[in-house]
């Protein structure tokens, strides 16, 4: 029998234990599927958004992989760090290693005033009103008037909306309780979403960018002139560009073209401001009061350069959503330019040469790129890897109980049964509020509700 550990229970590590119960070369397989907390699914359960759950739904079929009887699903080990299980007992345990740990550090600004307080990385916003236990509940209190979103991604998009949308259309999905209040204490009526390339450039998706139009009591402001910059835009009809980018500047025409009166009768407003670079944010009585930026135009070969113009963005609340980057895992080995583990197919590269039994997959294997499916094939290619290394594995010593060995290191892993526990718990939270499932958003809370415990 292989045991094989997958550490990290997003979507590349889910699909890697699934890639590994498809596959028929090896036919007994055993899978334990590691997570540092004590709830399963990753982005999906603390990155989506929770007004799209048509996306969140992924965890039905997430969830089919992990009730497999070839899974087991360990949650609350901490693989590496202080108080983790360093990688090299790990491998004690299995005969493979699969690391899945995503990328869980955003991409800083690196300009003047980053760190004043009211500038916040999009991540951490995310992870607030997803209920992520490492973040505090009441992390944000949205007394800003004007905010300033910085990235033209889907995650820009996002957080917008969250700002955007009243907490009344949030009451129905399983946002916790301080989020839900906060946003309903929101003071903010300007989101201001910046670029510093062109609208053909930017990342979103036309799904997500149509998103915002719809959003009751809010309206999208477009400056036609930014628009016109962009030569793309400027010769649409004469150009092959991509669907969707052809539809997304559809979008844009049309919000441009409002008139102004439906503009100034919403309660919120939110700016898509375009050939904007960000070169420091500016400070009022200890805290972030807006963003300078330089302005830029587009240089003749698909970049930009600074115009010598700048301007000045107020803003209380300031976000950056401008990437992820991949976190070193103390005991693996770590490319810092790149913010991935060196692999050749998923494999773990230590000095340049595979080392037997470790294995990488999803974002800290190939950076973050790529959308939720991409994970499946970047999975079953490390898995072709591990399968194809089979007979080699298969020789190196493993734990007959795995679990037992880490209960005796001190451990105390939430299995299935613990997850389904802290299911019922957020049902039964949310019955007692009038609303759906509402997420436990604390350690203290998610662990005592695992283990049948009163807080």
């Amino acid at each position: 029998m292989l045991r094989v550990a997958v550490v990290g229970s997003g979507p590349s590590g889910v699909y890697t234990a699934q890639a590994l119960l498809n596959q028929s070369l090896v036919p007994e397989v055993r899978v334990h599927v590691l997570d540092r907390l004590p709830t399963p699914y990753g982005l999906v359960r603390y990155g989506v958004a929770p007004d799209h759950e048509k996306i969140k739904s992924l965890q039905n079929s997430l969830r089919a992989v992990l009730e497999d009887e070839r899974v087991t699903f360990v949650g609350h080990v901490q693989i590496g760090g202080v108080g983790g299980v360093p990688p090299a007992r790990l491998a004690e345990l299995y005969h493979a290693v699969v690391y899945c740990v995503g990328a869980a550090a955003d991409r800083p600004l690196a300009v003047p005033g980053e760190d004043l307080p009211g500038s916040w990385s999009a991540t951490r916003f995310v992870s607030w009103y997803s209920a992520h236990p490492d973040i505090a509940p009441d992390g944000f209190a949205l007394e800003a008037r004007s905010a300033v979103v910085i990235g033209v991604g889907n995650v820009a998009v996002d957080v917008a909306r969250i700002l955007a949308r009243g907490a009344d259309e949030l009451r129905a999905t399983d946002v916790p309780r301080a989020a839900l209040g906060a946003l309903a204490g929101s003071r903010v009526r300007e989101v201001h979403i910046a670029g510093r390339r062109g609208p053909s450039q930017a990342r979103f998706t036309t799904k997500e960018l149509r998103e915002l139009g719809a959003l009751p009591g809010a309206r999208v402001v477009v400056d036609p002139a930014e628009l016109a910059m962009d030569p793309a835009y400027a010769a649409q009809e004469g150009l092959p560009l991509p669907a969707v980018v052809r539809r997304n500047l559809e979008v844009l025409r049309g919000w441009s073209a409002q008139r102004e009166a439906s503009v100034s009768d919403a309660v919120r407003r939110i700016r898509l401001r375009f050939f904007l670079r960000p070169v420091e944010l500016l400070e009022r009585g200890g805290r972030v009061a807006g963003v300078r930026f330089a302005r830029t135009a587009p240089d003749g070969a698909g970049g930009v350069q600074d115009t010598g113009a700048y301007e000045d963005v107020e803003a209380q609340l300031v976000l950056r959503a401008v990437g992820y980057r991949g976190v070193e895992l103390p005991g693996l080995p770590f490319d810092p330019v790149r913010g991935t583990v060196p692999h050749v197919a998923g494999r773990v590269l230590r000095d340049g040469v595979p080392s037997a039994g470790e294995y990488v997959a999803g974002w800290i294997k190939r950076g973050p790129t790529g959308v939720i499916g991409s994970n499946r094939s970047c999975a079953k290619e490390t898995v072709a890897s591990l399968i194809e290394d089979a007979p080699l594995l298969a020789r190196r010593s493993a734990a007959e109980d795995p679990l037992a060995v880490l209960r005796a290191w001190g451990l105390r892993p939430v299995e299935w049964d613990g997850w389904l526990s802290i299911e019922r718990a957020e049902a039964a939270l949310g019955r007692s509020l009038g609303r759906g499932p509402v997420k436990i958003p604390d350690w203290q809370g998610l662990l005592a509700a695992a283990r049948g415990e009163e807080e």
